[in-house]
């Protein structure tokens, strides 16, 4: 699958639509985002199953806001609606393709167990 542009009106049913999603913070005029972008883009063919996203921050500084990205290019890893992952910097695609592996292999069961058991105080 190709990777989508999410905008604020696609964002929402894109992420709560169950399974793996990868969301690419980025912008034209940075750097490392313009070096990642074809990493997400290659890997994204990669992997049908799992939805590829692209929030450009400029366009969408209020999606960028509503998760605090202050750095870009910044990606996050949702799994079933739970982000598993949210850090700033452009990562090789060996590593990207780690971090996928990774997220796939979690107990989706014990991260939703966890996040419903208060924290000890």
């Amino acid at each position: 699958m190709a990777t989508v542009e999410l905008t604020t009106e696609n964002f929402e049913p894109a992420l709560t639509g169950g399974g793996l999603v990868l969301v690419d913070f980025w912008a034209a005029w940075c750097g490392p985002c313009r070096m990642f972008g074809p990493v997400f883009e290659r890997v994204s063919g990669k992997h049908p199953d799992a939805v590829f996203g692209k929030v450009d921050t400029q366009a969408q500084p209020e999606l960028a806001a509503a998760f605090s990205i202050s750095s870009i290019p910044t990606l996050m890893v949702l799994r079933d609606g739970v982000v598993l992952y949210a850090q700033p910097g452009a990562l090789p695609e060996q590593a990207l393709e780690q971090l996928i592996a990774k997220a796939r292999e979690i107990d989706m069961d014990e991260v939703r167990k966890n996040l419903a058991t208060p924290a000890a105080s």
